[in-house]
């Protein structure tokens, strides 16, 4: 009968599908040789996806896009795909992603629980050489590229199971952050900072961020003294986690793979959390709350409201993590690379402002 025959295989293949691929392919790439690590599977991965624009400063790429138009752009690109990109705000998270790579293989060969690095961008696929030569210069491992042409990066961040997605595009990051997924927006310091070659070093803000927006908002719609009160109330319950909790999770994981090793005063993953919270009114939920989800964090930074520019130019660190755009543009100011996370009640305000 026309038409009959095998059904063709649908979209949202079963897990079980899923692992036999990968084992086929492992089972092909095995037998080529080849010094460069080959990428881990994506279910044992940490991946972070970083777009063009937060791993290289395209700011002149961009003004010809939007002033002359994509053909413009592309015929640009192509022109000048010999000429090597600068670094963009992303470009020192990710060198010191790889460098934790290179020690977690030192140490644990066989395992593939460590970073993948996917370069995730919307630009045409004619793009592409110029962003390989870059990438190739500065020896960047990043092996797997998705180009979307424009199109929206969400359903290809899912595929890959991107635990954090890194943009100079605010837009797309606010649909990947309303998608679940952990996101951010890039902003270049305004000065230049020599950054630690040895320790990847990751600062978060707490409320809206690590933490839900809960006490946030008592704070814009109650004022301070009810939030004191609300938190002392509470100090035993837990806070709801925010959306880059899962990150800190993850960095926690391998962190535990040096300690194991007994790594700990040599550990590459350092964790900072800095927050406007004062210690003695509010400090002790914060702590309590990373202390039930079995999470550590390095060092905590309780401000009680002081800018946190000056402070983060004593830590230093790869990236900062905050919702509220006043405390990014300070970090930014003195020399801290700093990434906008589009969440919580904060955000409403901003707008309004």
């Amino acid at each position: 009968m026309s038409g009959s025959g095998p059904e063709a295989p649908q979209p949202g293949d079963t897990a079980e599908e899923a692992e036999q691929d990968w084992a086929a392919a492992k089972a092909f790439y095995d037998n080529l040789v080849s010094k460069r690590p080959r990428p881990p599977k994506p279910q044992h991965a940490i991946t972070v996806a970083v777009s063009s624009r937060a791993l290289f400063d395209l700011v002149e790429e961009r003004r010809i896009y939007e002033e002359q138009g994509v053909e413009k752009y592309v015929e640009y690109q192509q022109d000048n795909e010999n000429v090597i990109l600068k670094p963009g705000p992303a470009f020192y998270f990710v060198k010191a992603l790889m460098h934790v790579n290179a020690r977690l293989l030192e140490l644990y060969p066989d395992d593939e629980e460590r970073f993948d690095i996917v370069l995730m961008t919307n630009n045409h696929a004619q793009v592409g050489v110029r962003l390989i030569n870059s990438i190739n210069h500065y020896g960047l491992t990043i092996e797997r590229f998705c180009m979307t042409g424009g199109k929206s990066p969400i359903d290809y961040l899912k595929a890959y199971l991107t635990n954090l997605y890194l943009s100079a595009d605010s837009e797309k990051v606010q649909e990947a952050i309303e998608a679940g997924i952990a996101s951010a927006t890039m902003f270049s310091a305004n000065k230049d900072v020599a950054y630690s070659d040895t320790q990847l070093r990751v600062a978060f803000d707490g409320d809206a961020v690590l933490f839900s927006d809960e006490s946030e908002q008592i704070v814009k719609e109650q004022g301070l003294d009810r939030f004191f009160e609300h938190e002392q109330l509470n100090e035993n319950k837990p806070l709801a986690q925010g959306p880059l909790k899962g990150f800190l999770e993850d960095l926690g994981k391998l962190q535990k793979k040096f300690y194991a090793k007994n790594e700990r005063l040599d550990c590459p993953i350092r964790t900072y959390l800095v927050t406007a919270r004062s210690a003695a009114s509010s400090g002790a939920r914060v702590l309590k709350t990373l202390r039930s989800w079995g999470l550590e964090i390095d060092e905590a930074l309780f401000l009680a409201g002081a800018p946190k520019g000056p402070i983060l130019v004593k830590i230093r660190p790869h990236i900062f993590f905050d919702d509220q755009m006043f405390h990014i543009e300070g970090a930014q100011k003195l020399g801290t690379i700093a990434a906008h996370v589009p969440y919580g009640v904060a955000q409403k305000y901003h707008k309004s402002a």
